[in-house]
């Protein structure tokens, strides 16, 4: 009797992923139903970390390790005071894309990192600049941040934020939202939500060519559109006074119309 030939078994060996360096300066964490990719400032490190160096850690960081997102997950993007320009935006959305997931935030202390991202469609929160310890122990009140110009329509599901005034030379469309420390100027139609004076300052103002907000906001002010349409538009002026906020044609707007103590 002979003993039959015993088939032989394929086997596949699954390779181990790669390892995450511990030394990448670029992180990954999740928070809540989101995702954060937090860019290392200019001050954490010695010197400073060029481009080149973050791609590099960023594609380590996305590639190496396991995956612990779900596919089309949100990614803010802490920028920082890191400089970024449209195209290295536009790289780091691909590379985001590669592995299923969705810029859709950028934080950021730069105006020009702001403008770029803005201009991309996506949604923005300029931050006040980055500052070391002692200046933090000697803080004093933090002044308006140079004004931030956007050449862009504002599109729904955007949301802008900026620590001074905000000029929109475009159209702030329904759904969409921008969020001043100081005045808004729209050069155009302002039909989304609008918050000027968002730290608390109530004599901010909101202009626009053409006024149709979903909402507007000064401060802790509140209001929504007029249910009547007017039948012509004319350049406009939102400011608070006691009894709320109040809509004025910008030609007849003047700032004596504050109760302004003498």
């Amino acid at each position: 009797m002979t003993d039959s030939a015993l088939p032989e078994i394929e086997t596949t060996v699954v390779p181990p992923s790669n390892p995450v360096n511990a030394n990448l300066q670029v992180r990954l964490k999740g928070e809540g139903e989101k995702l954060l990719l937090i860019l290392p400032t200019e001050t954490e490190t010695a010197t400073a970390t060029s481009w080149s160096d973050l791609w590099q850690q960023l594609k380590q960081r996305l590639n190496g390790g396991d995956r612990f997102w779900q596919p089309n997950t949100s990614v803010h993007l802490m920028a920082t005071d890191r400089l970024l320009d449209a195209r290295q935006l536009q790289a780091i959305a691909d590379a985001l894309s590669e592995v299923q997931l969705q810029l859709t935030r950028v934080f950021t202390s730069r105006r020009q990192t702001s403008v770029a991202a803005a201009t991309a469609g996506y949604s923005v929160e300029q931050q006040a600049p980055v500052t070391g310890i002692n200046q933090t122990l000697n803080a004093t009140p933090v002044p308006l941040a140079e004004p931030l110009y956007l050449q862009m329509t504002v599109r729904s599901g955007m949301e802008i934020r900026h620590a001074g005034s905000v000029i929109v030379l475009g159209d702030l469309n329904p759904g969409g939202t921008v969020v001043a420390n100081g005045d808004i100027l729209v050069w155009g139609r302002l039909r989304g939500v609008a918050h000027a004076g968002a730290a608390g300052n109530s004599k901010c103002l909101i202009m626009a060519l053409q006024m149709e907000p979903t909402q507007l906001r000064i401060a802790e002010f509140v209001a929504r559109a007029p249910t009547n349409v007017p039948s012509q538009f004319y350049p406009e002026i939102a400011y608070v006074m006691s009894e709320g906020i109040r809509i004025a044609k910008a030609a007849d707007f003047s700032k004596s119309q504050f109760s302004l103590p003498s």
